[in-house]
């Protein structure tokens, strides 16, 4: 974190100078008044003998006072004091006290770096010690101030993350030995997925370590790790919604490891050249997320996500937009309210449950074919179609056949298996794009050619089930053989003639893909998708705000098929 502005004080016995910022707070203590000066001289008199209540964001001299409070007492110590400096004090003094009883963190030292308007970033280090074991423990955090509407009062803006930048509502640090072993995660090969080689795998590991740890042989070690809010070993008892049902939770993390466990070994299906692939595409684009699974046995190949939090990847939850077509294509066709060679309106407009949906820059096809709709991306072609559905059509189009929806997944680590809700009117419509309820990330995606490809739905997984003998998600039934050679053509068509054609070309005959743009409220750009197969490789990617998905996501995809040899 930034220092410039900081002036060395003097050393003073028993007392721990903070400064904010550019502009120095200085505090005299005397008969217990304590009085704050301010350099750039913000200050009130009484105009009146009538209280006044201030109105307003926090002026500098207010936020640097607010942060000067808090930071100084819980330097010292002083939880009760530090917490009765934020607008939430019970919750501010439980976690601050959890500090020294449950994490075990002493001696304390808190740098402020430079003031961002109401923001003030700091800079933490401390001692964890932990039975006759002690190691440094230093992170970076900061804190916000806000005015209180009521009273005027300025204080800090209380959130877990405040404590730590990991930590969310619930969640807490703890030192003590860890309640799952190490796990050491190998790649199909038998090399190890080291986080240091692949950045994306951070929370893979954790996830593997939390459900494999106790059964892998290995033996746990002493750590500093955030326990999350539904974690069973974090109190003891058995919570009420477990991680393993939440497939959006977050695995524990580990902090600092003050004393080695024994990992136990996990080897995962993962491929180290496709997974190295996988790193570099992410790393050159923010917030990009891309999947590779192999369509003949379900195998996840690579995983990767440019910023190494939240595993987008597997559990995301986004309008997957016009790859969704693939769905919508296969249940038109089952239906018989398409056919490949077969005339299908593609008009500007089409009006449906009070919404007017239109194309992209409001394009039409007269007399066109469904084969051309599909690979120019027509987005009329497929809601015209809706007064011909029932509201649960495409839900169960989705369940049955794509094994989606279900939350039935088990992969080996969390994962959110996409969701297509029961919606009527133009809800149901923009679901048929794509829009509306409809939601999910690159693994449900990568899936979704694979069934295409293949034929059938084979359940992704990144540890084999032998390993644990879990049973894998199924598909209540298959398409037939002609709507599955409907579908290949179609997504062929649209690499070779379509929206698909840049990223797939010269890829050979055996390859077939769907681009995708979904919009997003309160973002300028899509959102940018892209799907498609290439022999036994299945890959999809999203480019969040990232545009065109052909333009964003599609380049990765080609990466990755190309990787794939």
């Amino acid at each position: 974190m930034g220092t410039r502005g900081k002036r060395r004080e003097p050393s003073r016995r028993n007392t721990n100078a903070l400064v904010i910022g550019a502009a120095a707070t200085v505090v005299a203590v005397g008969a217990g008044i304590g009085v704050y000066a301010f350099a750039d001289g913000d200050s009130e008199a009484a105009a009146d003998s009538k209280p006044r209540i201030k109105t307003g964001p926090p002026t500098s001299a207010e936020t640097r006072a607010a942060a000067e409070r808090f930071l100084s007492a819980w330097q010292k110590g002083d939880t009760a004091g530090a917490a009765a400096a934020t607008d939430d004090a019970p919750a501010a003094r439980t976690a601050l006290s959890a500090l020294a009883e449950d994490a075990h963190l002493g001696e304390m030292k808190l740098t402020p770096g430079t003031r961002k308007g109401a923001t003030v970033p700091f800079h933490v280090t401390s001692k964890v010690t932990y039975e006759k074991t002690s190691k440094p423990f230093a992170y970076d955090s900061r804190l916000s101030v806000v005015r209180d509407k009521r009273t005027g009062k300025v204080s800090v803006d209380w959130a877990p993350s405040v404590v730590h930048p990991d930590l969310r509502d619930g969640d807490r640090l703890v030192t003590g030995e860890a309640g799952d072993p190490p796990v050491k995660a190998l790649d199909r090969d038998g090399g190890e997925l080291s986080v240091k080689k692949y950045a994306s795998l951070g929370t893979v590991v954790d996830g593997l370590r939390e459900k494999y740890g106790k059964k892998a042989g290995g033996t746990a070690g002493v750590e500093l790790r955030v326990v999350r809010k539904d974690s069973e070993e974090a109190s003891g008892k058995k919570a009420a919604t477990t991680k393993a049902q939440d497939k959006n939770a977050l695995p524990d993390k580990t902090l600092l490891t003050l004393s080695e466990g024994t990992p136990g070994t996990v080897k995962t299906t993962l491929s180290p050249s496709l997974q190295a692939e996988a790193e570099k595409q992410v790393a050159s684009r923010k917030k990009a997320s891309v999947v590779v699974v192999r369509p003949s046995t379900g195998e996840i190949l690579a995983v990767a996500n440019s910023s190494p939090g939240f595993n987008t990847a597997f559990q995301g939850s986004l309008a997957p937009g016009s790859t969704m077509k693939v769905i919508t294509s296969s249940m038109l066709l089952e239906k018989h309210l398409a056919g490949v060679d077969k005339k299908h309106p593609c008009p500007k407009y089409f009006t449906y449950g009070h919404w007017k949906f239109q194309n992209d820059d409001k394009f039409q096809i007269k007399d066109g074919t469904f084969k051309a709709s599909f690979a120019a991306s027509c987005n009329t072609a497929f809601i015209s179609q809706a007064p011909e559905l029932e509201d649960n059509s495409l839900t169960l189009q989705a369940q049955q056949v794509f094994g989606l929806g279900m939350n039935n997944w088990s992969i080996g680590v969390s994962s959110f298996d996409g969701a297509v809700p029961v919606q009527s009117q133009a809800q149901m419509g923009a679901s048929l794009i794509g829009q509306g309820g409809v939601r999910m990330n690159p693994l449900n995606m990568a899936s979704v050619a694979a069934t295409v490809k293949s034929g059938t739905f084979h359940q992704p997984y990144l540890v084999s089930p032998d390993f644990d003998h879990r049973t894998l998600a199924k598909a209540s039934r298959t398409m037939s053989a002609k709507t599955v050679g409907d579908l290949r053509e179609l997504m062929h068509y649209t690499a070779v003639a379509g929206t698909a054609v840049k990223p797939m070309s010269g890829l050979g005959a055996d390859m077939g893909a769907k681009t995708g743009s979904a919009e997003v409220d309160g973002q300028k750009e899509p959102n940018g998708w892209f799907t498609a197969w290439r022999g036994d490789l299945a890959a999809a990617a999203v480019v969040q705000q990232g545009g065109h998905g052909g333009d964003s996501a599609g380049p990765v995809v080609r990466k990755m098929l190309l990787s794939g040899g």
